[in-house]
């Protein structure tokens, strides 16, 4: 697929399918720019970056929604949402841009999504860089039966559920207000998330994201992903982000610091979606130039 370069501001959209299903992308930068994937976090979209990715000066930053988010395709009826499923469209969508090394760059759910995949494919990843987040949350093995419990009753609730319904985009927006977003990060989610129907404003990302993951990592096999982790990662977190509001957010740094080989890790102003804030984008987008300079 040839596309074009884009401006400073204004991103391309592009399209792929991968093992049948439909990838909807946003891309900024130029062709020959480093190139740099681009995860976002969970209920979110491509548009996650649109604040941050004009600040990438020289990079070629390729944000997919993933698979039932933003505009891209719900899985299949009897598909899972467990964040090992994107790994190999994630993959694939890299071979055919033909990358065979890349910055990977992820938020949230994204950023765990991207530490799964650096840990298996170190040799694809020039630089990892994690935004309020890095792998996922580890948990007791003893807990086994009752996350499979979870994923099976919640998978079967969230199938039998009426589409989720808005009055209007603002009303979407002010949701996410309430529930703790910044107004930018609201208003910049909202249209991309959203489709309208005669009912109303349809939330577009498959209900099934609001299931328990059938399984979770425990506390060795995250230890084992993070050793994984060869490449240079910087990992950013938001002054007033998942360390503030959750105690495995202080956990997960000190982890990583004993067993990630090369491991950077700074603290920004802003809340979790602070990459969308336009008051903090640039100044994030400064830390990743700066440690790319030297290490990617």
């Amino acid at each position: 697929m040839q596309i074009t370069d884009t401006n400073d501001a204004q991103p391309v959209a592009a399209r792929w399918t991968l093992d049948g299903l439909h990838y909807e992308s946003l891309i900024w930068g130029p062709q020959n720019g480093k190139p740099v994937l681009a995860l976002h976090g969970w209920m979110d979209h491509a548009a996650s970056f649109q604040a941050l990715a004009p600040h990438l000066t020289g990079c070629r930053v390729v944000a997919p929604d993933l698979s039932g988010h933003g505009l891209s395709s719900h899985r299949s009826a009897d598909a899972s949402y467990n964040l090992w499923d994107d790994l190999p469209q994630i993959a694939r969508l890299t071979d055919q841009l033909e990358w065979d090394e890349f910055v990977l760059l992820g938020h949230s759910r994204g950023a765990n999504i991207g530490g799964l995949f650096a840990a298996a494919l170190p040799h694809r990843v020039r630089a990892f860089i994690a935004l309020d987040a890095l792998v996922p949350v580890p948990v007791p093995a003893e807990d086994m039966p009752a996350t499979l419990r979870g994923f099976i009753e919640q998978t079967t609730r969230q199938k039998t559920k009426p589409p989720r319904l808005f009055a209007s985009t603002e009303a979407y927006a002010a949701r996410r207000i309430a529930q703790g977003n910044a107004h930018a990060t609201a208003e910049a989610l909202a249209h991309r998330a959203l489709n309208r129907e005669p009912q109303g404003m349809r939330l577009r990302s498959d209900p099934r994201l609001f299931a328990s993951s059938a399984v979770k990592l425990t506390l060795p096999q995250i230890e084992a992903v993070l050793r994984g982790l060869t490449m240079p990662v910087l990992n950013i977190w938001a002054q007033d982000g998942l360390r503030a509001h959750r105690d495995w957010g202080a956990r997960i740094e000190p982890l990583a610091r004993s067993l990630v080989p090369d491991y950077t890790a700074l603290e920004l102003p802003g809340d979790h979606h602070f990459h969308l804030e336009p008051r903090h984008a640039a100044r994030i987008a400064g830390a990743i130039l700066e440690f790319l300079s030297d290490k990617g």
